[in-house]
């Protein structure tokens, strides 16, 4: 035995009679480990932490097998149960198994489910062709499928090339919606995708739902005739909500246009709430990074970075935020950075400081498109990209510091994990009743514009989704109905009215401490006080 063997006393060889016959050593190794591995060492650790990762780790919302073949969807020919082949997704076979995603998915969108069985009878978008380009999960698959019972004719695609949850798109695809779309498309494929959608023989769109704009902009661009014949779209992100309103300001939007992203049930709920969850969940499982006195740097404040910011403050991280808005940045509490910019825009993290971040240092996207990190300038010959694992990419620099980028600058949630499914089912239900109301809608009411959501219509998704808390509202008097001159079944905020959430700065215990400290000496104070102003009067 060597000089390192640990020795067993014999207190513990009783508790632990196998370990006293086991003699366990220390290895000595001699080799000395330099600050950052060599090239050669960098490639054997990357292929070593790759093979673990794909036999026992998946960092993606599917699940898929990772022994599925490599063959792209494109040069297959897969036919359904029913004889069709009108889909192009990965694997046709999984299919029973998204179905049972789809089912789960159900369970936490009983609202869209009501919504569903209410308006089945009228099937309100009989008629309706809808092509859509969103991210193409289980709870997007209740909405496809809620549309379907309505009367609609559906053609779908990714927004994402990494979010498709491909036994999801299976499922879909086996009863009969045209999916095309699967994890991991290149971006030729994502274009091929979005055209196989909208470019069918003998079938025509009258209607868009859109996350992104990017299949609006293909058919504004790639087929004007078929653009001046849509009835109406409906878009839920940042991004496509901005190029709805520069198309509008040209005066190039042909087409109504409703902005889903800015009404109260997708700004207060999705963009909030659903942040603020999934952004931890992107990044455990990711990179298994543990939060607690990291700092962290949150470029913009809206719902979004409300949200993210306060999850990464609750788990202990230390946040600096940074914004434009002077009104958001009244609205932090925090530190401000270095960075400037926003979600849904461009260049907000530069190839210069990325090259001034620190070894290490974690980076990604919770914007819609890949523009908001400048992944371009990072693929030059002198950085070195390794993958590490799904959706994880190690960029190295020439004195080795290494960055990791996460989706390769893409949406993390969607892209890496998965998102809270009753918050989707908020947005679901709203996407769900622009379409019915700009398909329907009588001519006139809507012009070639773009529109919010009418107040009435959020009222009611946010009144769908009150039975899962068992909430009851009150309702007003006729009397009180008249003092405020409200309609007692709503309205019941003016479109100006800007609601409040619940995203406080969570306090530790020294904080709290205080707090307390300074109510106790409050109160004999104000009581005084009070008391004062009633002997006065």
């Amino acid at each position: 035995p060597c000089h390192n063997t640990i020795k067993l006393g014999r207190p513990y060889s009783k508790l632990y009679p196998l370990l006293h016959l086991q003699q366990i050593q220390f290895v000595e190794d001699k080799q000395e480990f330099s600050r950052f591995p060599t090239k050669a060492g960098r490639r054997s650790l990357s292929r070593s932490i790759s093979q673990s990762s794909t036999d026992s780790y998946s960092s993606a919302a599917s699940y898929t097998d990772s022994s599925d073949d490599e063959t792209s969807p494109r040069d297959k020919t897969q036919l359904n149960s029913k004889g069709t082949s009108d889909f192009c997704v990965k694997n046709i076979k999984q299919a029973e198994f998204g179905r049972r995603e789809i089912e789960i998915a159900e369970q936490d969108m009983s609202a869209l489910i009501s919504l569903r069985k209410r308006a089945q009878g009228e099937k309100p978008l009989a008629g309706a062709k809808i092509v859509g380009c969103t991210h193409i999960t289980a709870q997007t698959a209740v909405l496809i499928e809620t549309l379907v019972a309505l009367g609609a004719q559906c053609r779908w695609t990714a927004c994402n090339i990494y979010s498709t949850q491909n036994e999801v798109a299976a499922a879909l695809s086996e009863i009969g919606v045209a999916v095309f779309a699967w994890k991991g498309e290149s971006e030729d494929d994502f274009w091929w995708c979005i055209d196989k959608c909208v470019n069918m023989e003998g079938w025509q769109p009258n209607m868009i739902l859109d996350d992104g704009g990017d299949l609006t902009h293909w058919v504004y661009k790639k087929y004007p005739n078929v653009f001046k014949k849509i009835r109406g779209i409906v878009e839920e992100s940042v991004t496509g909500v901005h190029r709805l309103y520069q198309l509008s300001k040209a005066g190039k939007l042909c087409v109504p246009a409703m902005n889903v992203n800015d009404s109260v049930t997708k700004q207060k709920f999705d963009n909030l709430y659903c942040c603020r969850e999934s952004i931890l969940d992107g990044l455990k499982r990711t990179t298994d990074v543990m939060f607690g006195g990291k700092q962290v740097v949150v470029c913009g404040y809206g719902e979004v970075g409300k949200g993210c910011t306060a999850a990464l403050k609750a788990m202990g991280s230390i946040v600096y935020v940074t914004e434009i808005d002077p009104i958001c940045a009244l609205q932090i509490g925090f530190r401000l950075g270095f960075f400037s910019g926003l979600l849904g825009n461009k260049n907000v993290v530069t190839r210069d400081q990325l090259d001034r971040m620190k070894n290490g240092s974690i980076v990604c996207n919770m914007g819609h498109s890949n523009t908001e990190i400048d992944v371009a300038s990072l693929r030059t010959p002198e950085l070195t990209w390794e993958r590490v694992r799904s959706q994880v990419d190690h960029v190295i620099w020439p004195d080795g510091k290494r960055v990791i980028l996460l989706a390769e600058g893409r949406l993390l949630n969607l892209s890496c994990s998965t998102v809270p499914t009753f918050v989707l089912s908020i947005t679901a239900t709203t996407q769900a009743l622009a379409l019915i109301e700009l398909y329907n809608a009588p001519e006139g009411r809507y012009k070639q514009d773009v529109y919010l959501l009418p107040k009435k219509m959020d009222e009611y998704v946010a009144s769908l989704h009150l039975p899962t808390f068992d909430a009851h509202l009150t309702e007003l008097s006729d009397e009180q109905a008249k003092y405020l001159g409200l309609n007692k079944n709503g309205p019941f905020k003016p479109n100006y009215y800007r609601y409040n959430h619940p995203s406080k700065i969570p306090l530790n215990d020294t904080q709290i401490s205080d707090l307390c400290t300074i109510y106790l000496q409050w109160i004999p104070t104000a009581t005084t006080y009070m008391f004062s102003l009633v002997q006065s009067s």
